[in-house]
C-alpha cells in the first residue's frame, strides 16, 4: 500500500534513560541466568544451576499423562483457569502436604504459582514497601535476594552454621531493628538443605525461630524445593507444620521433583494472605498454564512422583558422594567445604585470597567448568571466597572431572596472588 504523506523521522534516537522507572535500579542479571549463556555453547561442566539429573524426568510417562489429558479433557484444559489455580491441583496438593504433616482446611489455603519464583516477586509485591526490612539468611538463595530488592527493602542477614539459622543472633538482629524502628515484613527461610549451604535447621532452632516470630509478632515464610532429598537420617519438622498461630507461609515446586520446564509452583497459608496473592498474581499473569497444573495434579494423583522420589534421592545421595570424595582428592589446601545432609548444592570456600567472581572467567574460558560465585548469595557483600556447586545436573564422571579443572584453577589464583 502507498503512503499518500511522507513520514517525518527527526533522526534521534529515543533517550530510555528518561523513562526507565526506579525500579529498574534495583535489577540485576541472576548469576546463574548468565552461566546458562555459556553452558548453552557447549562442552562446559556445569555445577552452576540448581537443574535435577535429566534422566530422572520421567518422559515417558508425562507423555502418556499428557496425551491422556489432551484426548480426553483437551477441550477444558487448554483454556483459561481461575487465577488460584486449577481446583483438581490445589486438591493434591492438600493430601500431598498433609502426608508429611502439613494440614490445611482447604484448597483455598493454597495458591498454584508460575514456578516458585513467582512465589518470591508476589511476597514482594503484597508485603514490601520502599525502606521495610527482611530477614533473610547468610548465605541465602540469591534469586530470592534479587526478587525482594526490586521492592527496595533493606535486609538483614543472620549466618547459619551446622545447625542451621543463628536464632540467637536473630533475636538480637530483631531487637536491635525494632529499637531503630525498622519495620520486619518477615523472615525469609530455607530450613530444610538450604540453598546454598545444604545444612537442615535443628527442631530446637525451629521452635525458637516460631517463638521470636510470636514474640515479635513476625512473618515467616518458609520456602522448600528440597526437603524430598535428604540423605541422612536427620529428624525434622516442617515449619508449617508446628506453625499454631498462622504465620508461616509455606511456598514449595515441582522444579525438582517432577520437572522444571513445567514452572508450576504452589503457595499455602492463611486464607486471608491468599487472597491478596490472588490479587497480586492477576495483572502478572492472569493464571498459571492450566495444561501444566493438569499434569502435576495428575503426576500426584497416579503417584508418579512418590515413586519417583526414592529414586531421585538415591541417584543424588550417590552423586553428593562422589563431589565430596572429589573435593577431599583434588582440592588444595586451605579449601573447606559443607557436607550436606540433603538438596542439591555443596558449598566450598577457597582461601581468603582467592575472588571466586574473578576466577570464574578463567574456569569458564580455560577449563571449561561453571559454579556460581558465594558473592551472589550473601546479602553482607561477604562470601568473595565461596563458591555453590551443584552435584544433581552432571554426570559422575563429570562431577570428578570438574572437581579436578576447578582445583587447578584455584591453585593457579594461589600461586598468582
Amino acid at each position: 500500500m502507498q503512503l499518500d504523506f511522507e513520514p517525518y523521522f527527526g533522526g534521534l534516537k529515543l533517550n530510555f534513560e528518561k523513562i526507565w522507572s526506579k525500579k529498574t535500579k534495583f535489577m540485576r542479571e541472576s548469576e546463574i541466568r548468565a552461566l546458562l549463556k555459556w553452558i548453552s555453547q557447549g562442552n562446559i561442566i556445569s555445577f552452576g544451576g540448581g537443574m535435577p539429573d535429566p534422566k530422572n524426568i520421567p518422559k515417558k510417562e508425562l507423555a502418556e499423562i499428557t496425551y491422556n489429558l489432551l484426548l480426553n479433557r483437551g477441550e477444558k484444559i487448554l483454556q483459561y483457569s481461575g487465577t488460584k489455580g486449577t481446583l483438581e491441583l490445589r486438591e493434591e496438593l492438600l493430601k500431598f502436604m498433609g502426608k508429611h504433616g502439613i494440614k490445611f482446611e482447604s484448597p483455598e489455603n493454597i495458591i498454584i504459582t508460575t514456578g516458585s519464583q513467582q512465589g518470591l516477586d508476589l511476597l514482594g509485591r503484597i508485603f514490601i514497601d520502599p525502606g521495610d526490612t527482611v530477614i533473610v539468611e547468610i548465605p541465602t538463595y540469591l534469586a530470592a535476594i534479587n526478587a525482594f530488592q526490586m521492592y527496595e527493602c533493606k535486609f538483614i542477614g543472620v549466618p547459619v552454621d551446622d545447625e542451621g539459622m543463628r536464632t540467637d543472633i536473630l533475636e538480637e538482629k530483631v531487637k536491635e531493628a525494632e529499637g531503630k524502628g525498622e519495620r520486619i515484613k518477615f523472615i525469609y527461610t530455607i530450613p530444610t538443605c538450604q540453598n546454598p549451604s545444604g545444612v537442615s535447621m535443628s527442631i530446637d532452632r525451629r521452635k525458637h525461630l516460631l517463638e521470636i516470630a510470636s514474640k515479635y509478632d513476625l512473618l515467616v515464610v518458609e520456602d522448600d524445593p528440597y526437603s524430598y532429598f535428604l540423605y541422612e537420617p536427620v529428624e525434622f519438622k516442617y515449619l508449617k507444620s508446628m506453625d499454631r498461630e498462622g504465620r508461616v507461609l509455606f511456598m514449595s515446586t515441582f522444579s525438582k521433583i517432577l520437572a522444571p520446564g513445567l514452572r508450576v509452583g504452589w503457595l499455602a497459608g492463611d486464607r486471608e494472605a491468599i487472597e491478596k496473592f490472588c490479587l497480586a498474581k492477576q495483572s502478572m499473569d492472569l493464571c498459571t498454564s492450566q495444561l501444566n497444573q493438569f499434569i502435576a495434579s495428575e503426576a500426584l494423583r497416579t503417584g508418579l512422583i512418590e515413586r519417583q522420589l526414592p529414586k531421585i534421592r538415591e541417584i543424588y545421595r550417590e552423586k553428593r558422594n562422589t563431589m565430596l570424595k572429589s573435593l577431599e582428592t583434588y582440592m588444595p589446601e586451605g579449601c573447606r567445604w559443607a557436607r550436606p545432609i540433603g538438596g542439591m548444592f555443596i558449598f566450598v570456600w577457597a582461601p581468603e585470597n582467592v575472588d571466586t567472581k574473578k576466577m570464574l572467567k578463567r574456569c569458564l574460558e580455560k577449563y571449561r567448568v561453571a559454579y556460581v560465585p558465594g558473592r551472589s548469595f550473601h546479602v553482607d557483600g561477604s562470601g568473595g571466597n565461596a563458591m555453590r556447586l551443584n552435584f544433581t545436573y552432571p554426570s559422575k564422571e563429570e562431577i570428578v572431572e570438574g572437581v579436578k579443572r576447578l582445583s587447578k584453577a584455584i591453585r593457579e589464583e594461589i600461586e598468582s596472588s
